[in-house]
């Protein structure tokens, strides 16, 4: 009974999923179904906040390493807990909303959290250089293709590339390096996400069927 409730769950909401794609009776049912998802998804707030606060208050009662990086973690949660929940400093009070200019909530995400996220795309900056430097090297032909690409594709964006090959005529203006990025850019670099794209696209529809159709149970947890 404990497998057999949540796999029945699964081939009906995925069955009635599919048939409000296909069949135009049945689109109210998609709609109806996203209600439910949304309220799943606040409980997922509670589990995901309950556990961010089992880990690291575990962390911080127990001093392990780098306990303090926990305790800012945690005073970090409940004060942005607090100022969306009670709105504070907020000019409408409790029943304007938690995004009004002014409000505790807005500072924080506009002076914190966001330059937060800038920073740590900053510092990926240094790994995309690194990985670069390793795969751009021409070890084989395949290297040479992408090394000869991502080089085509640097100068197209520079005003070099433009002086560079400027003395080009028009009648064969695909060979200056901009028009030429442009190129790589929309053809094999489209064609291969395209590809990429597909190869998703069949993926999801594989693992769509194995849950659908229960041979695929891993999201019911560890057999006992």
């Amino acid at each position: 009974m404990r497998r057999t409730v949540p796999l029945t769950i699964t081939f009906i909401v995925g069955t009635g999923l599919i048939l409000s794609v296909f069949f135009p009776p049945f689109e109210t049912v998609g709609e109806d179904f996203s209600l439910f998802f949304d309220i799943i998804a606040v409980f997922a707030f509670f589990l995901g906040g309950g556990n961010l606060l089992r880990v690291h208050g575990t962390r911080i009662q127990k001093k392990r390493r780098d306990w303090g990086y926990s305790f800012i973690t945690v005073a970090g949660f409940f004060l942005m807990l607090a100022a969306g929940l009670f709105k504070l400093w907020n000019p409408g009070g409790i029943t304007a909303d938690v995004t009004a200019p002014g409000s505790l909530f807005q500072l924080m995400y506009n002076w914190v959290f966001n330059p937060l996220g800038a920073t740590m795309y900053a510092l990926l900056a240094f790994y995309v250089a690194s990985a670069s430097y390793r795969a751009f090297r021409a070890k084989n032909s395949d290297a040479t293709i992408l090394l000869v690409a991502a080089f085509i594709i640097l100068l197209g964006r520079t005003p070099l590339g433009f002086y560079a090959t400027s003395w080009i005529p028009d009648s064969f203006s695909l060979l200056q390096i901009p028009n030429l990025a442009i190129w790589v850019m929309t053809s094999p670099n489209l064609a291969g996400q395209r590809a990429i794209m597909i190869g998703i696209a069949l993926g999801v529809v594989s693992m769509s069927l194995r849950l659908i159709l229960g041979v695929e149970r891993t999201h019911l947890g560890v057999e006992e």
